[in-house]
């Protein structure tokens, strides 16, 4: 009898040898998930590192009570008028409008008949001012106005002051030119006009 044998119970199994080795792999299995949890336990949900790198909401900065506010300038609004100067004005374009067509008379201030500085002598009569039958004469009163400043009801004069007119806006002007001619509206930048420029007034 071998000495192997000699310890072993007749009928006994013996010991499997695989028993060793699944122990070990059992160890290693384990091992790796502690060490697997200890590493996740530590880290935080993708979903708070996310909301770390985009910092806060729009509500909770639109909530800081220490952010400045911005406020939206206001815009003027159109068509407010621009005081009684220019309600004047409009007036007297009005009125002159109404004596388009009316004849040239040298001398004349009424509507039979006007000259230059009659018809602008009239319709300022109309609106209570008074003004002497002379062109030149009536450059000395009131303000003088530069040709790009120009607005409704600004006196025009032309021809070393020998002619003058009312202006009614958009570049034109009312007047009453010459004899066998009628009062009319002509631009200020016909040639004629235009060569001869002398200046305006804003009575």
């Amino acid at each position: 009898m071998s000495p192997s044998r000699c310890h072993t119970r007749p009928g006994a199994a013996a010991p499997p040898r695989s028993v060793p080795r699944l122990m070990v792999l059992l160890g290693i299995s384990v091992a790796v998930a502690v060490a697997a949890c200890s590493s996740v336990s530590g880290r935080p949900p993708l979903s708070d590192r996310s909301a770390d790198v985009h910092g806060p909401t729009p509500e909770k900065r639109d909530a800081d009570p220490g952010s400045p506010q911005t406020e939206t300038p206001k815009q003027p609004q159109p068509g407010l008028a621009r005081g009684p100067e220019s309600r004047r004005g409009q007036s007297v374009v009005d009125i002159a409008r109404k004596h388009v067509g009316a004849p040239y008379r040298w001398g004349g201030s009424s509507p039979s008949g006007f000259d230059c500085s009659g018809l602008v002598r009239y319709v300022y009569a109309e609106v209570g001012v008074s003004l002497p039958h002379n062109a030149a004469k009536q450059y000395r009163l009131g303000t003088p106005v530069s040709r790009d400043r120009l607005e409704p009801g600004d006196l025009v004069f032309f021809d070393r002051l020998r002619h003058n007119g009312i202006y009614v806006g958009d570049g034109r002007f009312i007047h009453a030119r010459q004899a066998g001619k009628r009062v009319t509206i002509a631009r200020l930048d016909e040639d004629w006009y235009a060569a001869h420029w002398a200046g305006a007034r804003r009575l």
